[in-house]
C-alpha cells in the first residue's frame, strides 16, 4: 500500500548520538536506516531503494569522501549531504564536485538540517518526475475522457469504481481501438495512488532486446552505450501505477522476471545487484485471449493468474452501437475545439451509414475517421459524401449489401493510410487503431491490382 512516508533517509556516522539525534528528528517523517561505518553504508544502500544520504566525513574505515565516490557508483541517484566538525572550503568543493548535494557543519541547526534535507528531496523528486513527463509525453492524448451509456459499459463503469481502492492486479481484455488504456489511466484516477505516476510500458512497441532495460533499468556500464546509471519504468512508477499494454507480445523469459519483480515487489538493475524495493499495483491488457496462449505454451499460466484477480472485458464498438452517435458529437466537439473552426455535424444519412459500420479498429478508427472528416468537409454539415474513404454511397448506386460496402470501404481506407505513410506498416497500423499483424492480415486478403 502506499506509505505516508516522504522518504528513506540513511544517516552513517561513528558518533552514536549524532545517528540517533537524526533518527529523532526524522522518524516521524521519513524512513531511517542507521550506519556506523562505511562497510555498514554500502551494504545498507545495496540492500535498500534510499532517497538521501547523511553522510560523516570521518569515519573509522574509510575516508568520507571517498566512500561518497563508492555510494555514487553503487546509485548515483541518492542525493548526498556531506556532515563534518571542520569547516574547510577545499573539502567542501570537492564534495560538490563529487555528487555531495550541501555540505554541512557540525554542530548544526536542526532546522536548517531539515530545509536543506527537504530541497535535496525536492531536487530528487523533480528528476524522477521529469522522467515521468517524458514518458506521459510520448503517450499524450487529448481526448481522454470514457464515453458510454449503452448497458455493458455502465456495468463496467460500476465495476471500476468498486475495484479502484484495490491494490489487486488488474486484466483488462477486448479488442484493438476499444479503450483499454483509457480504462486504466481512469482507474488509477480513482485509486489512493491517482497523485503518483501513472506509468505506461507499451509491450508490443519495445523491441525484446531493449525491454529488460526499458523496465527495469541499468547500471553505467552494464553494456556497451550504457554511459549513465538510468532508471526503469518500475522505478519511474514506485507508489502509483503501471499499465502493461499488450502483455500477450511479452517473451516467455520475459514473463518470468516481470512475474518475479510482481511477487516479490522487487528488482535489480541491469548490472548491479543492489535490490531496489518498489510499490507499485499492475495493470495489464491484451487483444488476445491469453488462455489460448497458455494452451499453446506461448503465455505463463502463472503470471496469468497473478495478473488476472480483476478481470475486465472491454466490448467492441459493433457490440454497443447506441453510444456511436455519442461518440461522433464528443470527437467532433473535440475537432472544433482544438482547430479552432465552429462545430459540425454529421447528416442524418452520414450519421445512419456510420452507425451501421461494424468499425474494426473501434473507438480509434472512429476517431481518426471522425478528425478526417471535420478537416475536409467545407460546410457546417458533413455529409455522406464528404466521408471520401466510407463507400457506401457508392453502394447504394451499386445496389450491394452492406457487408460487401464495408469490406470495399476498410480495403479503400486503408489502401489510402498505407499511401499516405508510403507503405510504412508500422505508422499504418497506429493510425488505423489496429494490430500491425491484424493490418498484414487486411493485406493479404486485397484482391491483386490489375
Amino acid at each position: 500500500m502506499v506509505t505516508d512516508k516522504q522518504g528513506t533517509i540513511l544517516v552513517v556516522d561513528d558518533e552514536n548520538g549524532i545517528r540517533q539525534s537524526f533518527k529523532m528528528v526524522l522518524k516521524d517523517n521519513y524512513h531511517v536506516l542507521l550506519a556506523e561505518t562505511g562497510k555498514e553504508a554500502i551494504e545498507a544502500l545495496t540492500q535498500n531503494t534510499v532517497d538521501l544520504i547523511l553522510l560523516d566525513i570521518l569515519l573509522p574505515d574509510v575516508n568520507g569522501l571517498d566512500l561518497l565516490q563508492k555510494l555514487k557508483a553503487i546509485d548515483p541517484h541518492p542525493e548526498v549531504i556531506m556532515v563534518t566538525a571542520v569547516k574547510d572550503v577545499q573539502t567542501a568543493v570537492r564534495a560538490i564536485k563529487l555528487g555531495a548535494y550541501e555540505y554541512i557543519i557540525k554542530p548544526f541547526i536542526v532546522d536548517e538540517v531539515i530545509n536543506i534535507i527537504k530541497r535535496a528531496l525536492e531536487k530528487r523528486s523533480l528528476i524522477k518526475e521529469l522522467a515521468y513527463l517524458r514518458n506521459e509525453l510520448e503517450r499524450y492524448h487529448p481526448s481522454e475522457e470514457i464515453i458510454g451509456q449503452d448497458e455493458r459499459m455502465m456495468k463496467i463503469f460500476e465495476i471500476i469504481s468498486t475495484i479502484a481502492g484495490s491494490d489487486s492486479a488488474i486484466l483488462i481484455q477486448g479488442e484493438s481501438g476499444t479503450g483499454k488504456e483509457l480504462f486504466a489511466r481512469a482507474i488509477h484516477k480513482l485509486s489512493p495512488r491517482q497523485h503518483q505516476p501513472f506509468v505506461v510500458l507499451a509491450c508490443a512497441a519495445i523491441p525484446p532486446t531493449l525491454m529488460e532495460s526499458t523496465l527495469f533499468g541499468y547500471h553505467k556500464g552494464a553494456f556497451t552505450g550504457a554511459v549513465r546509471t538510468t532508471l526503469g519504468k518500475l522505478e519511474i512508477a514506485n507508489k502509483g501505477t503501471v499499465f502493461l499494454d499488450d502483455i500477450d507480445t511479452l517473451d516467455i523469459s520475459m514473463q518470468a522476471k516481470l512475474l518475479r519483480a510482481i511477487q516479490e515487489k522487487e528488482f535489480e538493475r541491469i548490472g548491479s545487484t543492489k535490490v531496489i524495493k518498489v510499490d507499485i499495483r499492475f495493470i495489464a491488457s491484451s487483444n488476445k485471449d491469453l488462455r489460448e496462449l497458455i494452451g499453446s505454451g506461448r503465455f505463463r499460466e502463472d503470471l496469468f493468474y497473478r495478473l488476472n484477480v480483476f478481470p475486465i472485458h472491454l466490448p467492441p464498438l459493433r457490440g454497443r452501437r447506441k453510444d456511436i452517435p455519442l461518440l461522433l458529437d464528443h470527437f467532433l466537439g473535440l475537432n472544433a475545439k482544438r482547430s479552432g473552426k465552429p462545430l459540425k455535424k454529421f447528416s442524418s444519412e452520414a450519421a445512419e451509414a456510420l452507425a451501421a459500420y461494424d468499425w474494426p479498429g473501434n473507438v480509434r478508427e472512429l476517431q481518426n475517421l471522425v478528425e478526417r472528416s471535420f478537416t475536409i468537409s467545407k460546410g457546417p454539415e458533413i455529409q455522406l459524401s464528404d466521408i471520401s474513404t466510407f463507400s457506401i454511397a457508392k453502394a447504394k448506386i451499386k445496389g450491394v449489401t452492406l457487408k460487401e460496402a464495408v469490406d470495399d470501404f476498410e480495403q479503400q481506407y486503408i489502401q489510402e493510410v498505407l499511401d499516405s505513410v508510403d507503405g510504412n506498416r508500422k505508422k499504418a497500423s497506429e493510425i488505423l487503431g489496429i494490430h500491425r499483424n491484424t493490418l498484414l492480415s487486411k493485406i493479404n486478403i486485397f484482391p491483386e491490382k490489375p
